[in-house]
């Protein structure tokens, strides 16, 4: 059964996340809006990590989780990549700080 973070693993957890890149852009992927959910699995003692992409085609998954276990080691033991497809992922979802970064890469945001 999965359960809603407590506030302090939550932030933890979502600040270690940012040192994950989005290889193509060099934002990354909390500041992109690519996280959409993080909870806990009780059963299995694991974060639950439900994310999307820019693009369902995207062919650089592995690249994520590799750089998202090096962020999270040390943060939590276990983890699983939900990935998630509905909602799309849009710009829309970027937070002003990833509009700020992606700015100052030209895009025009």
């Amino acid at each position: 059964m999965a359960v809603a973070l407590a506030p302090a693993l939550f932030d933890q957890v979502e600040e270690a996340l940012k040192d994950v890149m989005d290889p193509e852009l060099g934002i990354n992927i909390v500041d992109l809006g690519l996280i959409y959910d993080l909870t806990w699995d009780e059963e299995n003692n694991a974060l639950i990590i439900s994310m999307t992409l820019t693009s369902a085609g995207c062919p650089l998954t592995d690249v994520l989780e590799e750089q998202t276990a090096e962020s999270l080691d040390g943060v939590v033991e276990q983890f699983r990549i939900n990935w998630v497809w509905m909602p799309p992922w849009g710009p829309e979802k970027i937070t002003d700080d990833g509009r700020d970064m992606m700015r100052a890469l030209g895009f025009s945001i």
